[in-house]
């Protein structure tokens, strides 16, 4: 009944105030008539030859209502009431919506995905000569001196049994609207673990979490404020901090695609010509705090050690630009400058320290300088300067750490071209090229402690076959994104990523299966057909090939089944 569009709690007020007023005026209306009708009753009839008409000047098809009775009042009162408090509540501008104002300011989001995954490895890999170095930086430090003695074994990688998985990635999350263009967001999710390229979780998995129907563990994903101006398509600024999604245009070559960034972001982006949208980010991003009792609990009683705190600056500038009604492009040039993550040699450290009881518990002091979670591929060197004692036993331990051997300062570039004349069905071809401009090689041969100089991987034989350089070549047809039943793609790409092209503990966990990082070449094959608008499945083939160093090959297959809400 009420047809105002938008209206206010106090034109709702005014119009149920005029519906009382016009019953109460329909109450007098009705008293007149009453009184009307009684005088008639006492008029005299009308003279000889005076027409019916005359006596009813209104006419026959006039009908005149002399009394409403109360019920009828109430019901039109109770009826203009009704609508105006059911719009009033539809709108949310009534107290009538009972419903709290803070939960129309949340958006909750989730997505289920149910994986089976086979790692499985051809004849010729080299067993038990592909080092595992993040279990020796996650845990005790390794006696390289009981390796040379033939009396200890260093953690290897399994290259030569099949392995079988079931895997599970659950995440729910909240955008909330604070108002005055504040906005923030929370996620939680699964992991196996803490690290931070991936949230699977192995089902029965047989270490960490899992296994006997064991319950699994929930992590923190995503806590974040954003201040955020424009919010339009071709113009937009926004500024976070705290933990928030990957902020930059890349591939998984160099992030992986479940990565969390921690730190602050600025992101801009202006259209300065019809189709034409420069865009610009840039961020800091804290990688590593060194303990504040970095030192002190050493077996030595000791000092606290300096801070070895590393960080993350990076920003990328880009365009996309709408070429016509069938082509689109977008392309941005990104640099990755990250400080304090090359591993550092310690000050001398006496052997006879490695002589005393509990002496896996000794710090030296460039030890934070070991990264805290790395996959595979990156090249190490020794961080212990240990000086040997001739005059102690042969088997005495030498115990050692391994950090990164390079720097890392990462040119990229990347580019996405889409053809959508058929649209949806789509045609893109997206590719990106990494450069680590600060790869020294020579630097790299000649670094590490004299007890264990020089790079300890990626050799081929004696001389060192690292690199720098990596590319990913991907072509995608069907349609851009799964959101409806039957929508489909499929995708082939190939990769080449040389060892320390990137920081293999940020870039993607599939391609390599369990042995996912850098050092790595091959194809990818991909496909996804949509089941419903929120169900859809997918299936991925890998193949990767290590580069340099230990031959290794290892084929890949998951099979998905994936929900969103």
């Amino acid at each position: 009944m009420v047809k105002r569009g938008l209206i206010t709690k106090d034109d709702a007020a005014d119009l149920i105030k005029q519906a009382e007023q016009e019953a109460a005026q329909a109450q007098v209306t009705a008293a007149q008539a009453q009184t009307a009708a009684a005088q008639a009753n006492s008029t005299p009839a009308p003279a000889a030859g005076g027409s019916a008409e005359s006596a009813n000047p209104a006419g026959d098809d006039t009908v005149s209502v002399h009394y409403v009775p109360d019920v009828v009042k109430n019901q039109i009162r109770d009826e203009v009431t009704a609508s105006v408090m059911k719009q009033a509540q539809d709108e949310h501008w009534s107290s009538a919506d009972t419903t709290p104002d803070w939960v129309h300011r949340f958006h909750v989001t989730g997505d289920i995905r149910v994986r089976y995954q086979g790692d499985f490895f051809p004849d010729g890999n080299a067993t038990g000569q592909i080092v595992n170095f993040n279990s020796i930086n996650t845990g005790s430090p390794f006696d390289i001196n009981a390796l040379s003695q033939k009396s200890g074994f260093i953690p290897t990688y399994n290259v030569d049994q099949d392995r079988n998985r079931f895997r599970l990635r659950a995440r729910i999350g909240a955008g909330i609207d604070l108002g005055e263009n504040f906005y923030a967001g929370m996620r939680i999710g699964t992991g196996s673990d803490d690290q931070p390229v991936s949230e699977n979780q192995t089902l029965g998995g047989a270490s960490g979490q899992g296994g006997n129907f064991s319950k699994y563990q929930i992590w923190l994903d995503r806590a974040f404020i954003r201040y955020e101006l424009g919010g339009e398509p071709d113009k937009d600024f926004s500024v976070s901090v705290g933990r928030f999604d990957n902020p930059f245009f890349s591939t998984g070559m160099i992030w992986g695609d479940d990565i969390g960034f921690d730190g602050f972001m600025a992101r801009g982006k202006y259209e300065v010509a019809d189709g034409v949208t420069p865009f610009l980010t840039a961020g800091a991003f804290p990688i590593f705090n060194t303990d504040l009792n970095f030192g002190t609990n050493s077996v030595l009683a000791g000092n606290g050690y300096s801070s070895e705190d590393k960080w993350l600056y990076a920003a990328q500038a880009g365009t996309t630009w709408i070429i016509n009604k069938d082509f689109s492009f977008k392309g941005a040039v990104a640099f990755y400058d990250f400080e304090n993550i090359q591993g550092q040699v310690s000050s001398p450290v006496s052997q006879d320290v490695f002589a005393q009881p509990n002496a896996t518990t000794f710090t030296a002091d460039t030890d934070d300088s070991r990264p805290s979670f790395a996959q595979r591929g990156n090249t190490y060197i020794a961080l212990r300067n240990v000086v040997v004692d001739p005059a102690l036993p042969a088997s005495t331990p030498v115990y050692e750490y391994f950090g990164l051997a390079s720097k890392f300062q990462e040119l990229a570039l990347t580019g996405q071209l889409d053809y959508s004349h058929f649209d949806p069905f789509h045609v893109s071809l997206i590719g990106e090229y990494v450069d680590n401009l600060a790869f020294d090689r020579e630097g790299i041969e000649n670094e590490g402690p004299a007890i264990l100089p020089g790079p300890q991987n990626n050799n081929n034989g004696t001389s060192f076959a690292g690199g720098s350089m990596g590319y990913d070549v991907r072509l995608n047809l069907g349609a851009p994104a799964i959101e409806k039943l039957l929508d489909w793609n499929v995708n082939i790409a190939y990769r080449y990523l040389q060892s320390d092209a990137v920081v293999d503990a940020f870039n993607d966990t599939d391609f390599g299966g369990y042995l996912s990082g850098t050092n790595l070449k091959g194809y990818i094959l991909g496909a996804n057909l949509g089941l419903s608008s929120r169900v859809w499945t997918g299936l991925r083939l890998m193949e990767a090939d290590s580069i340099a160093g230990p031959p290794l090959t290892i084929d890949t297959v998951q099979v998905d089944l994936s929900a969103k809400f």
